[in-house]
């Protein structure tokens, strides 16, 4: 018997070694190789999304639809063992939630495929599948398929890169960062007949959400046919440690916004988790001022695939460019921290400063 437990032993080390073998060399954030804006295929990174978002008012609908892949950690352990190499595999998880602004009711839906797997993705063409969701390239554009949704997405102005490349810092993580910030939308969503536009982003790095960072994003749509992007990004103890903010022109050109600040103007405690967020706002750069206020207030997450509590939702606000009134529309994205909250309370995180 203690030669067969010998021998027990001796093939768990060879499967971990063989499947320590297997695990890809994940890539990180090198600042000084901004990606390109054609680029939208998967990577070897440790965390990955495809993100997707519209507020559609005239529908009196909102939608975020985001698609996961993600790593075991490298300091992550099971009794000793790296969890990489007891499962070098990624990991993928989709969450999709659509309010109805008419009634103010929402449908959550989140499916993960850990640890069975079964997503499937590919680049060049884009393909994104996993349990009833898909996204795809068709032709210049996109078609999203998922439950409640039906959709073709064709951008109106050219994919870009958010100056300067990333989101993020060496100490909480970086992120590489590219947008479609105007699709031309049409099809179904929740049953009703829809055209407008959305918003549609690839990130990829190091930056892990309620762990090592938390943020607060804002995609826009501007009445002067413009985009703005803002992504404030803090510690997990509330600390802001980096502001991004790009302008997007009429003409697709991409910019970096100067002198950027967000204020918090009122906050909303969820009476689930306990966590605090920001959801109105007044921001402002070189050149812009705007209000935001949201349009659904309960508007939180508590993810079981992600382990992340955050809050999504549809803005809109008045506000100037260059000295002309504009509108803004868009989406707001406020990172709680993680779900089941950790800590001696055991929920509850510090409010955005």
């Amino acid at each position: 018997m203690p030669g067969n437990r010998a021998r027990g032993l001796i093939a768990a080390l060879l499967t971990l070694f063989l499947l320590g073998g297997c695990a890809p060399r994940l890539v990180g954030v090198d600042p000084a190789r901004p990606p390109s804006p054609g680029d939208w295929g998967p990577h070897p990174a440790p965390v990955e999304w495809w993100y997707l978002s519209a507020y559609l008012p005239e529908a009196g609908l909102a939608f975020h639809w985001a698609f996961f892949k993600a790593y075991p950690p490298e300091d992550w352990r099971v009794l000793g063992v790296s969890a990489r190499a007891l499962y070098p595999y990624p990991i993928h998880a989709v969450h999709l939630a659509i309010t109805d602004l008419r009634t103010g009711r929402r449908r959550v839906v989140e499916a993960g495929d850990y640890p069975e797997g079964g997503a499937r993705v590919a680049g060049a063409p884009l393909r994104l599948v996993l349990d009833g969701h898909r996204l795809f390239q068709q032709g210049a554009g996109f078609r999203l398929v998922a439950p409640g949704l039906d959709l073709t997405l064709v951008p109106l102005k050219p994919a870009v890169v958010h100056p300067p490349g990333y989101s993020g810092t060496a100490g909480v993580g970086r992120m590489y960062y590219v947008s479609f910030t105007r699709l031309a939308l049409l099809g179904e969503v929740a049953g009703r007949r829809v055209r407008g536009f959305a918003w549609m982003d690839h990130q990829w790095g190091d930056q892990l959400a309620g762990v090592r960072a938390g943020w607060d994003w804002f995609g826009l749509r501007l009445s002067d046919w413009s985009e703005v992007m803002l992504y404030r990004v803090r510690t997990p103890s509330g600390r802001v440690v980096a502001l991004h903010a790009s302008l997007v022109e009429p003409s697709g050109r991409v910019r970096r916004l100067e002198d950027v600040g967000m204020t918090p103007l009122r906050y909303w405690t969820s009476p689930t988790s306990g966590y605090r967020y920001a959801v109105a706002w007044r921001v402002r750069a070189r050149g812009l001022s705007l209000v935001l206020r949201p349009r659904a207030q309960a508007q939180e997450l508590r993810t079981a695939t992600t382990h992340v509590a955050y809050w999504e939702g549809p803005v809109a606000g008045p506000g100037e460019r260059d000295g002309h009134a504009v509108w803004a529309e868009g989406m707001g994205e406020f990172i709680g921290g993680r779900w089941p909250p950790r800590g001696p309370r055991g929920r509850g995180a510090p409010a955005p400063p």
